[in-house]
């Protein structure tokens, strides 16, 4: 008998709801961002008296307190073991990138990071070169001071180096020269757009966005548009949907161990970056949910796959870009299809409105503490760029390396006929956002603007529960 009702009850894992899911995840972010645990310990406390179960508040506090314990290890980790000269062999960690003049690349020396402003020649000398190769290094290592040092500890870097000079480079390890092959190869397919839609291009499809001039940048930011200017978790979505005829062939297993592996190779190739980690780890998690037979509900996936990004890599929460990414999804997976019932019209527009409404609702917050702004042009832009952009990044991949092969052959010709629907989109895209930057009002119109939505989603609310209560009672 006993035998038999321990077989049929439920853990208490097992009974865990998104919302305490989601509490979890929050101590873990509260420890990781305060790096002391009894603030945890005291919430936890709170959450035991208002009636949460003791035993999820536990596990909880607990996770909590160990976020903590990684953060200031993690903290104590970006302090230099020693500065003064270097000679020897050091290694990209970043891609040299184009800042106001001068060439930036952080540096790996010793198992630490050091990042150098290059001018002149030898910022040339370096900028051609790519994340994950090493050279013979000879330079000077500095301590950074104040935020210079804060903002650069949230990156792993402990240092400035003033560099005098790298040579002897090697290609690195086998899985650098492997995504360095390939993010050249794209390069030379990129270069069959025009400027400064090459640049576009690559940051749609790469997330290489060294290269995009300010300009077109404000734009983007102006217009609502530039969470498109960078590759994000949407290009993770693309990335396993052109996979999908192939993985789909495979047995359960294989098929889950073969989307781990392009999920990899992505985040490789994309360079770790933030909204690309988020993604990756969502995927990895709802792949394996699929493959157990356990599936989980979006939001449980996002929180979970929060949790564990920031256990494995505190200095996320101090990503703006991170955070963004976390609360565009939020508004989506929480807000896009109950806006998308509440907005009359078609379903190919109610959709994708009620996805822009959900996106712009979780950015809201941090838009306007980080940017002090939150477009009323977004709306529009986004209905009519995100489509295209969306097209440009599932094509734009085996595009462009398709035309970076045709580019090196001997018929260079057809490179640029391979790229002309990436040049047609990324073209689109560019001028909403300039036309959307353009258009934008003046700062009172879009307080109204934004009034106006949220009365009109309220009132579109409203009516449809007084039309369920209708029907109930009739």
């Amino acid at each position: 008998m006993s035998a038999s009702y321990r077989s049929t009850t439920a853990r208490w894992w097992q009974t865990l709801g998104d919302g305490e899911v989601g509490l979890g995840v929050a101590l873990i972010v509260l420890g990781v961002w305060l790096r002391r645990p009894l603030p945890v310990v005291a919430v936890g406390s709170v959450l035991v008296l208002v009636g949460v179960r003791r035993i999820v508040c536990l596990v909880a506090v607990v996770v909590g307190i160990a976020g903590s314990v990684l953060s200031i290890h993690a903290w104590n980790e970006v302090r230099p073991d020693q500065l003064g000269s270097y000679s020897g062999f050091g290694c990209l960690v970043s891609d040299p990138a184009p800042v106001a003049g001068a060439t930036v690349v952080v540096v790996e020396l010793d198992g630490e990071r050091f990042e150098a402003w290059l001018r002149g020649s030898a910022g040339r000398r370096v900028a051609g070169h790519l994340a994950g190769e090493c050279a013979r290094i000879t330079g000077t290592r500095q301590a950074l001071h104040g935020s210079d040092a804060k903002r650069a500890a949230a990156r792993h870097v402990v240092g400035g180096l003033t560099l005098e000079s790298a040579g002897d480079w090697s290609p690195g390890t086998e899985l650098a020269q492997a995504s360095n092959r390939v993010r050249r190869l794209f390069a030379d397919g990129a270069s069959e757009l025009r400027s400064p839609d090459d640049a576009l291009f690559a940051g749609l499809v790469i997330g290489d966005d060294r290269n995009e001039p300010a300009a077109m940048i404000e734009q983007f930011r102006g217009s609502g548009l530039s969470h498109l200017t960078a590759v994000s978790g949407q290009n993770v979505a693309f990335m396993l949907a052109a996979a999908g005829p192939l993985l789909r062939r495979l047995r359960p297993w294989g098929r889950w161990v073969a989307t781990l592996a392009v999920i990899g190779w992505f985040v490789v190739l994309t360079r770790f970056e933030p909204s690309v980690l988020r993604a990756a780890v969502m995927a990895g998690i709802a792949s394996t949910g699929v493959v157990l037979g356990r599936e989980k509900p979006p939001a449980r996936v996002l929180a979970l796959a929060i949790g564990l990004l920031v256990l494995v890599d505190p200095f996320l929460v101090w990503s703006v870009g991170f955070w963004l990414s976390v609360s565009a999804t939020a508004g989506v997976v929480l807000l896009a299809s109950r806006l998308a019932e509440r907005i009359p019209g078609p379903d190919w527009l109610t959709f994708p409105a009620g996805v822009t409404l959900g996106a712009q609702a979780g950015i809201a917050p941090i838009s306007l503490l980080v940017f002090g702004r939150l477009p009323l042009v977004s709306l529009p832009a986004n209905l009519l760029a995100v489509p295209a952009a969306g097209g440009v990044m599932l094509y734009g991949l085996p595009a462009g390396l398709v035309a970076g092969a045709l580019h090196r052959s001997p018929l260079p010709g057809l490179a640029g006929v391979v790229q002309l629907p990436s040049a047609l989109g990324t073209h689109w895209v560019a001028a909403v956002a300039a036309l959307g930057a353009r258009l934008e009002p003046p700062l009172p119109i879009v307080v109204i603007g934004w009034l106006g939505v949220v009365v009109f989603l309220a009132t579109r609310i409203g009516m449809a529960r007084r039309r369920r209560v209708c029907e109930g009672v009739c």
